[in-house]
């Protein structure tokens, strides 16, 4: 089968080799780009989305990034002839079917029709408020997911009927054939092309299903989200994916996470920061202001002489930390608000004291520490 994806390296942006960490950083700023809730009804934003979020899946998991540096597509996708354990199992035609004659097997063998199959994965997204994200809270997700048809019972065929036996494998999904080669007549195993493995042949289809035995229907989950949360990161529902087939267990859903911009806080890790306009007089005489956090106003002694750029640092006022008790800070920087229109009799007054300090400003400012933000 030909590869017709596009090298998840080049869906991210980035050229083999890269670090963890620009994996990272290259996934959150794709992912944002093109995530549904910043593009409504863009179909293309949509298909960009899913197709970074299953590169990221790869590229991020060691085992699979290895595979795939090795193999490309084929060594992570069973689509592509990967099979358990990761290594290509392509098909080998008749001369892995001579092999398996001789030996019982070789070259990963095909997949067995019947045999239990693990449901597929499923990637959703969400977006969550600044607040929601720092504290925690529970959401209802929507996504659509693969179950077995309710009319059928799955097993694909119209309600009152059955599947029945395939008369050309007796049932088994298998026929044996004869191949002459240069070993002599080498008696060979394919799988039923009339039945297609199955065993199994449908004379009346369930409307419902067209005969596959499962349909896409729209599931939703209760999902947990712990406080600190950050964007980018993603919760994982056991179970909640596709349904798998003959028996297999079901695949699991990732909600992956999105945060809103907050119109005052700004979050750097678990630390929250935030800009502090306070007047001239404030900060040349010294006073006491109300500063908003996560947890309400809290009374902020701003000290007599602060100068634009200053940081007060609010020890466990920032945010949760993930599995913890323990918090990040919150760190206030001053802006001195600077007034854009003033009276004739307010000019003169300040003129009166920009000339009573004279010119040499070193004087009227200390050193400012911290980092600017």
């Amino acid at each position: 089968m030909a590869d017709t994806k596009r090298d998840y390296y080049e869906v991210l942006g980035l050229q083999k080799g890269a670090s963890e960490e620009e994996i990272k950083k290259a996934y959150r700023q794709m992912a944002k780009k093109y995530h549904p809730d910043l593009n409504p009804g863009d179909k293309a934003a949509e298909e960009k989305f899913k197709e970074v979020g299953e590169a990221y899946e790869v590229l991020s998991d060691s085992e699979k990034r290895a595979r795939y540096d090795q193999f490309g597509h084929a060594g992570v996708d069973p689509n592509f002839g990967a099979g358990p354990g990761g290594a290509y199992s392509g098909d080998f035609g008749d001369l892995g079917d001579i092999f398996s004659a001789f030996f019982g097997g070789f070259g990963g063998g095909r997949a067995t029709p019947n045999a239990p199959r693990r449901g597929a994965d499923i990637r959703q997204s969400v977006m969550l408020s600044f607040e929601e994200a720092a504290k925690g809270c529970h959401k209802e997700v929507s996504y659509k997911r693969v179950e077995s048809c309710s009319e059928c019972g799955g097993s694909g065929a119209k309600p009152g009927t059955s599947p029945k036996s395939c008369p050309d494998c007796g049932g088994t999904g298998y026929v044996r054939v004869n191949q002459r080669t240069p070993f002599g007549v080498i008696q060979s195993q394919h799988a039923c092309e009339r039945c297609r493995g199955t065993g199994k042949i449908i004379e009346q289809k369930c409307s419902k299903c067209s005969g596959l035995g499962k349909v896409r229907v729209t599931s939703s989950k209760t999902v947990e989200f712990p406080a600190g949360i950050d964007e980018g990161m993603q919760v994982r529902v056991s179970g909640a994916g596709d349904q798998g087939s003959n028996g297999g267990g079901s695949g699991d859903l990732f909600v992956e996470i999105g945060i809103r911009p907050h119109p005052i806080f700004e979050r750097e890790g678990f630390d929250v920061h935030i800009n502090q306009p306070i007047t001239y007089g404030q900060a040349v005489f010294g006073t006491e202001i109300d500063v908003p956090t996560l947890d309400g106003n809290v009374k902020v002694k701003i000290p007599a002489g602060t100068q634009p750029g200053d940081i007060n640092r609010m020890q466990g006022k920032g945010i949760q930390r993930l599995n913890s008790r323990a918090k990040g800070d919150q760190y206030v920087h001053f802006t001195v608000a600077v007034p854009k229109e003033i009276t004739p009799e307010q000019r003169e007054l300040i003129l009166q004291l920009e000339q009573s300090f004279g010119t040499d400003v070193s004087k009227l400012s200390k050193k400012k520490k911290g980092k600017l933000f």
